[in-house]
């Protein structure tokens, strides 16, 4: 049957004024989709009535109001502009039916108040940075509210070296400049923004004994070496400056002095750690550079060649130092204990109020946060006004619904974390965890996500009209195929490739690090997913990330807002009213073995004939699949009864956690994923195994997978104790 067919039904079952489908039928080389398929639930078209009473209501009209009105001005964390988008988001909720609470916590962060970096050699070299960022006709850059260029979380202080240039700032980068006779023992490291998160780079180069870090966006990887600089076009422009934390989050996010607990203003000191021992606070001086900055430091290194893959867009050969280009950084950051708002709204569940379904966006932004994340915030308000309207009618949820607007995402995922240690008790009996950050910076949807709710978001994908004709999954499929159009991944791109990835279906990512999902999955044990649609988006952590901007070239008529608001909200709604809850077991045990597989084979190449035995995390893989599979059949007679078989399926997910946490990174518990120490965002799954594996510790390695092989009995105990 032809998808022409298939558009013709969407537009029956969910209603004219789906605008997205105006194009559908002259769309000929489709196919028609697979049936509107709503696991879960005994009275499917019951659900269907329900939500294509939602998909009416997500409106790129009042999503655009919502994205001119939160990025009308600067609103960093803590700031009265950060405030003031918290009472916006508030009056939304409550507009919509939503119970609504501001609630307040007290984080230690910083602001800048004095960065400097200077060039003091070679004579007659001159730069002094940084630079305001400016192009020649951008509406919102000369606000005088716009923080100027720095990292938060980096500490004050004053250094001078000679600079050497380490790449992208990896271990691997770090080892190649050792192989190369290249010492950066009191040396400033300059590194450029890719491929690791940048609070990685200041660590590794802490590691090998640097005393400053500079980072600098290189036009290979996101300026005019991509595509016209803005504002011609997306990509970053040479004054342009990527802000962000460098607080080390792969050992705890959340307030630095708070870890596993809640920094409430009622705190007592006693109870905070200091500052000066925190884990997740740097000790040497890291702050960001313009390309146009960074380029004479750059120009003036001499010693060796860098290796040719270290070769960035600049106009001349790059070479590794040391020197003779010399820096002094000065840095004198402004930290306190600052207030930070988080907006939280409640709807009540009908039938099982005590279970939570949790949906979050974070709403602080380094300076505008147009696309960074104010697309999500915007999205998730038309996702509640949708939901809103339901209410109106009538319409409850089984389960409770909570919405969170995040604050103090960027200094380090503060906001979600606190919130999420100071309801730790409730969120023990939480269904899932649906985060957005960066909702749209263009077409190309992507979703990530534990595997047992993988399924869960392609049967939502199927469901939603996409405003390129077809549904978001027919898009999906298409631009998921190999050698796709924009099928790299960005740095801030929500999908990051499954190591495991199942090649029957479009693939969804696994969850790292970098998002508000961290405390959910990986301290809590709350199933979790996290979606976005990226595009060429140059602009990241930057002031052109603005209104403009996302006028021009993120979504001009907010099509693909609508689209996300769409897809957000029916995770939450059939989420919260699903009979039974919509987990499958079978594909997380198959992912883990796929995992387990690399890791025996890594660890052949590591310790040779010395290599741990694996058979018994592999057996305890293979009989969660078994049992995942025998759930599964049960789950699709839909029980009568299912509050036993939901319970059961809901503790799945917390029996992988760790009581004791990860090796050296005790916060995190989850056994199969967590935020890479030498990655930050991308997921190391297994991760006590395989980082004992990289560590070259085998005895560690051997305790890490009976770990494992414990955590993977328990999963499978509970699924097991349902009959």
């Amino acid at each position: 049957m032809k998808l022409l067919s298939g558009a013709v039904l969407f537009l029956v079952l969910i209603g004219s004024n789906l605008q997205a489908f105006d194009n559908a039928g002259k769309d000929k080389d489709k196919e028609q989709p697979e049936s509107y398929a709503i696991s879960g639930f005994r009275d499917v078209a019951g659900e269907r009535e329900v939500e294509k009473k939602f998909m009416a209501v997500p409106d790129p009209k009042l999503a655009e109001e919502h994205l001119r009105i939160l990025t009308q001005a600067p609103h960093i964390a803590g700031s009265p502009e950060d405030k003031a988008t918290a009472e916006y988001v508030a009056k939304k909720f409550r507009e919509a039916g939503l119970d609504t609470e501001i609630v307040e916590y007290k984080v230690w962060f910083n602001y800048p108040a004095e960065i400097r970096v200077d060039m003091t050699e070679p004579p007659g070299v001159e730069m002094h940075g940084p630079h305001r960022e400016h192009v020649d006709d951008d509406p919102y850059q000369d606000d005088p509210r716009v923080v100027m260029p720095y990292n938060g979380m980096s500490p004050s202080g004053d250094a001078e070296a000679e600079v050497v240039y380490a790449n992208y700032g990896s271990p691997a980068d770090f080892d190649k400049l050792k192989q190369m006779n290249v010492d950066v023992r009191g040396k400033i490291v300059i590194v450029r923004y890719g491929e690791n998160f940048r609070g990685v780079k200041e660590f590794v180069a802490e590691e090998r004994g640097a005393v400053g870090v500079i980072i600098y966006s290189d036009p290979k990887d996101d300026g005019y070496y991509r595509g016209d600089a803005y504002p011609k076009g997306p990509w970053r422009p040479a004054s342009g400056v990527q802000r962000g934390s460098v607080g080390f989050m792969f050992q705890f996010p959340g307030d630095p002095t708070t870890p596993g607990v809640a920094s409430t203003p009622a705190l007592p000191d006693s109870k905070r750690v200091s500052p000066a021992e925190s884990e997740q606070l740097p000790k040497i001086l890291v702050t960001p550079l313009s390309y146009a900055d960074a380029s004479p430091i750059l120009e003036h290194l001499g010693g060796p060649l860098s290796p040719r893959e270290w070769q960035g867009a600049l106009p001349f050969t790059y070479h590794v130092g040391p020197g003779p280009a010399k820096v002094k950084m000065h840095l004198k950051q402004d930290y306190e204990f600052r207030t930070i708002w988080d907006v939280i709204g409640k709807v009540r569940g009908a039938s099982s109020p005590d279970e939570w379904v949790v949906a979050g966006n974070h709403r602080d932004a380094w300076v505008y946060g147009a696309v960074d994340p104010n697309s999500g915030t915007a999205a998730m308000l038309e996702a509640v006004h949708g939901l809103g309207e339901l209410l109106k009618s009538g319409w409850k949820p089984k389960r409770t619904i909570v919405f969170g607007s995040w604050d103090a995402e960027e200094e380090g995922l503060i906001g979600s974390t606190e919130w999420g240690e100071d309801n730790s008790q409730e969120l023990g009996s939480a269904d899932a965890y649906f985060n957005m950050d960066v909702a749209v910076s263009g077409k190309k949807f992507g979703a990530s996500g534990v595997p047992s709710l993988k399924e869960f978001i392609r049967e939502i994908a199927k469901s939603v009209p996409s405003p390129q004709g077809g549904t978001v999954y027919d898009r999906w499929k298409k631009t998921s195929q190999p050698n796709a159009e924009n099928s790299r991944p960005q740095e801030t791109s929500t999908y990051r490739p499954p190591p495991a990835a199942m090649q029957n279906d479009v693939p969804v990512g696994d969850l790292g690090g970098g998002s508000d999902y961290s405390v959910f999955l990986q301290h809590l044990g709350v199933p979790s997913t996290d979606i976005s649609s990226s595009g060429d988006y140059g602009v990241y952590h930057s002031v052109f990330d603005n209104f403009a901007w996302f006028k021009k070239f993120g979504d001009p008529d907010f099509r693909y807002e609508q689209q996300m608001a769409r897809i957000y909200g029916l995770e939450v709604l059939r989420m919260s009213s699903a009979d039974v809850l919509p987990y499958d077991y079978e594909n997380y045990g198959k992912e883990i073995l796929v995992y387990l597989d690399a890791a025996r084979n890594k660890s052949k190449e590591r310790f040779g004939d010395k290599a741990p035995d694996f058979s018994a995390a592999l057996e305890s893989a293979r009989q969660l699949r078994e049992a995942g599979a025998k759930m599964l059949q049960k789950q699709r007679k839909m029980p009568g009864a299912p509050d036993r078989m939901n319970a059961k399926l809901r503790d799945a997910e917390r029996a992988l956690l760790i009581p004791e946490g990860l090796p050296n990174r005790p916060w995190y518990h989850h056994s199969i994923y967590a935020p890479g120490q030498y990655t930050g965002y991308a997921a190391v799954v297994i991760p006590g195994v395989n980082e004992a594996i990289d560590r070259g510790d085998l005895r560690r390695t051997e305790q890490q997978i009976a770990a494992l092989a414990a955590a993977l009995n328990r999963t499978v105990l509970v699924l097991e104790q349902y009959r």
